[in-house]
């Protein structure tokens, strides 16, 4: 196993600079399940504009040395309510009061160091800095019978639990991206879960 050497909060030009690995980190590490994702460094640096144009984003990023094995962002989920504004009608909550902790990803080699944690350590505590009070996420939901699922699977529902998040009814994102095999986009159900901070 490789050593993670450090984690820590990028933001400003710091986190500009790391978005194109955090781009390729992206693309390397969605691959696998659940993600499937057949992606493309183009597509990825349009998706990732949103966290150069928020003053209020962060990357946590992972290291080894110089180099950014692992990352996660997060923003307020009012930088994202063109996506998400569909999945949150009739919740009753107010977007501009919660934080959205998106995506982590981190090299297989490097797993099992407690980074996981610290992202979310990282992020919320960015979160509580800026003020916010609730915090979510989102996770792809596919079927239990999914042909490419891997019988060694675990689903991260447990850890996601022990850190105070809990699933959200009804709360479901719809999303579009091209899996491995396949010829183009196709719609997936992305369940959010949040906590109070």
């Amino acid at each position: 196993m490789a050593e993670v050497t450090a984690v820590r909060p990028l933001t400003g030009a710091a986190l500009t600079d790391a978005l194109d690995d955090v781009a390729r980190l992206r693309i390397q590490v969605f691959r696998a399940w659940p993600y499937l994702y057949d992606g493309d460094i183009d597509y990825e640096r349009k998706y990732l504009q949103s966290y150069r144009d928020s003053d209020k984003a962060v990357v946590v990023g992972a290291f080894d040395g110089d180099r950014l094995i692992g990352a996660s962002t997060g923003a307020p989920l009012t930088d994202h309510a063109e996506d998400f504004a569909a999945a949150f009608e009739g919740s009753g909550l107010d977007l501009a009061k919660i934080f959205y902790c998106a995506e982590s990803v981190l090299l297989s080699d490097y797993r099992g160091q407690g980074v996981g944690h610290t992202f979310f350590d990282l992020r919320e505590a960015h979160a509580r800095k800026l003020g916010y009070r609730k915090c979510a996420f989102c996770s792809v939901r596919h079927p239990a019978e999914h042909p490419m699922r891997p019988n060694n699977y675990h689903p991260l529902d447990d850890f996601w639990c022990a850190r105070g998040y809990e699933r959200m009814p009804g709360v479901i994102a719809q999303f579009s991206w091209k899996d491995i095999g396949e010829e183009g986009e196709t719609v997936k159900p992305l369940q959010f879960w949040m906590r109070d901070l």
